[in-house]
This record gives C-alpha cells, structure tokens and sequence, in this order.
C-alpha cells in the first residue's frame, strides 16, 4: 500500500530553524516598514513648517500603490498561468518583464515558486498539499510561507523550464536583483530627488504605498487563492479579491481548467479589466511576445460578465 504523506502543518516543525527569514521579512516586516514610512511622512510633514506637504499627494500616493500591485499581478499571473500552467509559451522582453516583476512583487525564486504549486495542484486539499486550507485558514494563508521543509527548497527547476535563460538567470541572481530593486534603486532615487531639490517627503510617501500595495497584493494573492479560492464565497467577494489579485482569486474553475490563459471570457469589458492578468498575455500576444495560447471552452464562447 502507497504510504500517503502526513499533513504539511504537522509534517514540518515549528522552530526557528525552519522559519524562513526570507519569506518573513517579504510577507511581514517590509509591508510593516511601509507603513512606517508612510505614517511618518505625513506627520513630518504636518508637524514641521520646514517641510510641505500638500493634499493631492496622497493622490499621487494611492496612484503608485495602485500601480505597484498592477505590477506584482501581472508578474505572478504571467508566471502561473503561462511558465507553470505551460498555457503558452512567452518570447522575447515578456519573459524579461514577466520575471522582474516576480521579483518587485517578492516572489522568490521561480524555481521554488513553481515546486510549491505543482504540490499543490496534485495533492489539492488533501495531506502533502503545501497550503490545505483544511490543516487551518492561519496555515494555508502564511505558515506554509514561514515555516519551509529544506527538501522542499532542494528540489530542482521544473524540466520544462529547465531551457528558459531568462528563468535560470533570475534565479541564480534573485538575491542580488531584490536587492537592486528595492533598496539601490529607491535610494538613488532619494539621491536624486535631494540633489535636485526635489520633495523627499512626496518621495518618502509615494515609496511608502508601493512597499504597502506590493504587501497588500502579496495577502490578497494568498489569502484570495489558498484560503478563499478553496471555500464558498459571495460573488462580490471573488471579484473584490480578483481586482487585487488581476484576476488570480476566480479560481473555483482552475483546478478543472489550469492551462487556460484567461480566468474570465475572452469578450466583455469588465471581463479584461478585472482579467488583468489575461488581457496582459493577450496583448503580449498582439505584441508577438507570446504564442500558441489555450484558452478554455467557456472562456472563449462567453460574451460579457462571466457566468459564475
């Protein structure tokens, strides 16, 4: 008889020896600092007569964020859709732009990112699934994220990704770009900025909402996909999480349809702007930077708002 594997939440020890710190710094403590950074902006700049702070910045403020979380979608979505789901296959810079923003959004390396899904998608809500939300809603949204069996972190890159450059690449170099992204890049900004004479407290705020809207975008994707995406929800639920996830938390149907490059029909407004992540592989697809897509039946022959 096949020994079947213990839960994931027993399985793996809580200790400080398998936290990852890692994961802990991406899914807690950057978001944390944000926030900080943020709410000191604005009181620096009411409390001091030195520093100006106008009201249309938090416009621009929420304008970044809002920009920032497009950004981590459309990486995360292209990543599970098109380079694990094998719904397409991507050329030229899509695969660049595809696997940077995998790494603003935080992702780790592409290698672990799809080990973890394919576990997930052959043993879903069963024992051995990374994240089941059965072992626990608080498991299924973070501790498989913080606590990490090393035999998990070992297994190799996918053999079908195995010949994508752009793939290997980012991930033998993922610490060293994370670290260009977000941190040598906002501080040259802030040099240039202060040089310039520009505002550092406008610099201070619109840096602090994108840290906070990649944070945002990091809860909704696993909160909208393990947890959620795997219980009975209200309509307005799903497509609440799916503008914050492009599209990723419509996922009552991905488990019978994972090789679709759309998670809503082709046709209909509403359907690609909530689809974000979709209506990017199309336009990828336009720009020839994406090919020979599979797009499921039902989203194909559907007009309008998807019928759920």
């Amino acid at each position: 008889m096949k020994r079947q594997p213990l839960p994931r939440s027993i399985a793996i020890p809580k200790r400080w020896s398998t936290l990852d710190w890692p994961s802990v710094f991406a899914a807690i403590l950057y978001p944390a600092l944000g926030v900080i950074g943020l709410t000191l902006a604005v009181i620096l700049g009411l409390a001091l007569e030195s520093l100006t702070i106008h009201w249309w910045y938090a416009l621009v403020a929420l304008f970044a964020g809002a920009v920032t979380l497009v950004i981590c979608n459309l990486g995360i979505g292209v990543l599970h859709r098109i380079w694990h789901h094998k719904a397409g296959e991507l050329w030229g810079p899509a695969k660049v732009i595809t696997a940077l923003n995998c790494v603003i959004a935080m992702q780790g390396k592409l290698k672990d990112w799809v080990n973890y899904h394919s576990q997930h998608h052959r043993l879903s809500d069963k024992a051995g699934d990374p994240h089941n939300p059965a072992e626990g809603k608080l498991w299924a949204w973070m501790g498989w994220l913080l606590f990490r069996d090393e035999n998990d972190m070992q297994r190799p890159l996918a053999l079908w990704l195995r010949d994508s450059k752009t793939v290997t690449i980012f991930d033998r170099h993922y610490n060293t770009a994370t670290l260009l992204v977000h941190l040598v890049l906002p501080a040259l900004i802030y040099a240039i900025v202060a040089l310039t004479g520009g505002s550092l407290i406008l610099t201070l705020m619109l840096h602090a909402s994108a840290v906070i809207a990649r944070g945002v975008q990091f809860h909704a994707t696993i909160l909208g996909v393990n947890v959620f995406g795997h219980l009975k929800t209200p309509l307005w639920a799903d497509y609440v999480l799916a503008m914050l996830t492009g599209g990723e938390a419509f996922h009552d149907h991905h488990h019978d349809e994972p090789a679709s490059a759309l998670h809503l029909p082709r046709r209909g407004l509403i359907n690609r702007l909530v689809d974000y992540n979709g209506t990017a592989i199309l336009i990828f697809e336009k720009l020839r930077w994406a090919r020979d897509l599979k797009i499921a039946d039902q989203f194909e022959a559907q007009p309008a708002i998807a019928q759920r």
